[in-house]
């Protein structure tokens, strides 16, 4: 055998043992005569004491090297109590070089993170031997299987769909794939296992579940890695938003209490209806550890001369900024200036009346009527967003995660989550000049199929909802419409005639003829997960071999040309 142990699985127990241990020369020192190896394996660091010079001919940083020795008991000035092999070390007898390395490395293995990312992900099988990106590939492994045996027990089944498929509107370009048998056709790379999922609830498949892969050709983002990523996809046959919300409440709670020492909120995750998000938070990932909340002062100001806030929607965070220099507030403005504002006003509470330039527009009563609807104590600010409607919400929330931030407030110790619900099942385009689906066209509308015959589309809610942790989006999901009556009449709003239906999406729709029971599901996704938990800013650093922010794989150089003859054989003309 090239090694009998790995470096964890060694204690003071085997302390005069003869070992073989194989893995990475980490580093070299030279303590006069007497020469240390560092040698890094799977389980971690070994000290290797050699007293021979030429067993470390041709030995250099990063090769692979296979060492034979005794385990023995470091002297006391040797001893590393920050290591689990701190207290042991290997007297080499032999060692034997399995393979070379060049001696100039493109970067420092322990620094590989502070590299540029192109070449880190050039040497990325260089990259992965970091500790750090190891333990995150280690991380993730415990997890995926945590959440697979969790699933289990919750009598969920693992079942795999297509890779293969057919082409679907769902929100993001598709991934195409030409069809060599049918020429000038093409399969689609799934988006997600929608169709998929809802067949295997017709099929009678209680409950299902598996980690996903999806493939969505869209940019890149930090918590969103270009080109595919996985979920935990399940679906549930007769079930309501609530059992969904259980099971997702479940398995989030565990899996997270599980792998961080943070504070984890427990269930029931806080429900947050969308509307009420997007003007409590500016979003609908609201990061609820920040405890500032966006209020709307639209009326109030209708009332008040002041003429940069007439007719127009206005938002107000009231934060404590008591003790904070002038230059605090130049750079909130300076902030607001960054992202699109024309300005940021405020006014401060100090003595019992607001100083600010908005304050001689303010009568007595409407100074007082602010500090008691508002609850505003002496030393906090108000500041006020003012813009069109359609600008003013996201405005405000991004001028309220500043102000958590620069002000120290947001809890860094814990994972919040929460659900937004109620989502607006249609929005209008109006680059084509007509109404989408603003989520998932499957959905269930609140209010069947009355709803949809009765009300504006753009009045319209759907069963939709999101699982959210610390202002990231871990979780979309859905109750799903069963019905072909309903199925037709919401995609007849989205301009789709029913030939068209059943042309795209004909499997679910005649399925759903053949008796389909109510059904519901989501899928958190496992890439941000794991990048919550390993505590990374960049999902990236949680994935093996990613593409790039630039959407291009550095190591294998995709994506590449391919010969004429390929394309000749799938029937492609590249123009």
């Amino acid at each position: 055998m090239l090694r009998t142990h790995l470096s964890a699985e060694l204690s003071r127990e085997h302390i005069g043992e003869s070992v073989r241990l194989s893995g990475w020369v980490d580093s070299l020192r030279d303590h006069g005569g007497v020469m240390f190896l560092d040698l890094r394996d799977h389980g971690g660091i070994m000290q290797v004491v050699l007293h021979d010079d030429s067993m470390l001919d041709g030995v250099r940083r990063e090769c692979v090297v296979s060492v034979t020795g005794k385990l023995r008991e470091r002297s006391d000035d040797t001893i590393n109590p920050s290591l689990s092999t701190g207290y042991i070390e290997i007297f080499a007898d032999s060692l034997e070089i399995l393979g070379s390395c060049k001696n100039m490395l493109p970067f420092e293995i322990k620094e590989s993170k502070t590299t540029r990312e192109d070449l880190r992900m050039m040497f990325r099988y260089l990259d992965l031997r970091n500790p750090e990106m190891k333990n995150n590939l280690i991380l993730r492994a415990e997890v995926i299987k945590f959440i697979r045996r969790k699933m289990e027990d919750l009598g969920f089944l693992d079942v795999q769909t297509p890779i293969l498929t057919a082409s679907s509107p769902e929100g993001a370009r598709d991934y195409l794939v030409p069809s060599r048998k049918h020429k000038g056709k093409f399969y689609a790379l799934p988006q997600a296992p929608q169709v998929f999922k809802q067949l295997l609830m017709v099929s009678g498949i209680d409950r299902y579940y598996q980690i996903a892969p999806c493939f969505r050709d869209e940019d890149a983002r930090g918590d969103r890695s270009p080109g595919e990523f996985y979920q935990l996809d399940f679906e549930m046959a007769f079930a309501e938003q609530e059992d969904v919300f259980a099971v997702g409440e479940k398995v989030m709670f565990e899996t997270f209490s599980k792998f961080s020492d943070k504070r984890v909120s427990p269930a029931p995750f806080k429900r947050i209806k969308y509307d009420e998000a997007m003007l409590k938070y500016g979003t609908d990932k609201p990061d609820l550890r920040n405890p500032l909340e966006i209020v709307d002062l639209t009326e109030f100001f209708s009332r008040v001369e002041f003429p940069l806030f007439k007719g127009k929607p206005v938002r107000g965070i009231v934060a404590d900024c008591s003790g904070r220099p002038r230059s605090f507030f130049d750079n909130s403005l300076k902030f607001a200036l960054s992202i699109g504002m024309k300005g940021l006003g405020y006014l401060t509470l100090s003595g019992g009346d607001f100083k600010g330039p908005i304050e001689k527009f303010l009568s007595a009563e409407q100074k007082r009527e602010l500090i008691d609807s508002l609850c505003m104590k002496d030393g906090v600010t108000l500041f006020f967003i003012c813009d069109s409607k359609a600008v003013v919400g996201g405005l405000a929330g991004e001028i309220r995660t500043w102000l958590g931030e620069s002000l120290e407030i947001v809890d860094k110790d814990c994972f919040e989550f929460c659900y937004i619900t109620d989502y607006p099942m249609f929005e209008f385009n109006h680059d084509t000049k007509r109404i989408d689906f603003t989520h998932n066209p499957f959905s269930m509308p609140i209010g069947g199929l009355d709803a949809l015959l009765s009300k504006d589309p753009l009045d319209v809610y759907a069963h939709q909802y999101d699982i959210v942790c610390n202002g990231i989006e871990l979780s979309s999901g859905a109750v799903r419409n069963h019905s072909p009556e309903i199925m037709k009449k919401a995609f007849a709003i989205a301009g789709y005639t029913e030939k068209e239906l059943e042309k795209r999406f004909g499997a679910l729709y005649n399925a759903f003829q053949y008796g389909a029971p109510p059904h519901a599901g989501m899928a958190p996704g496992i890439d941000r997960i794991v990048m919550l938990l390993a505590e990374e800013e960049n999902i990236r650093e949680v994935i093996a071999f990613p593409l790039s922010g630039n959407a291009q794989d550095f190591l294998l150089g995709a994506p590449s040309e391919v010969t004429e003859l390929q394309l000749r054989e799938a029937g492609i003309r590249v123009r």
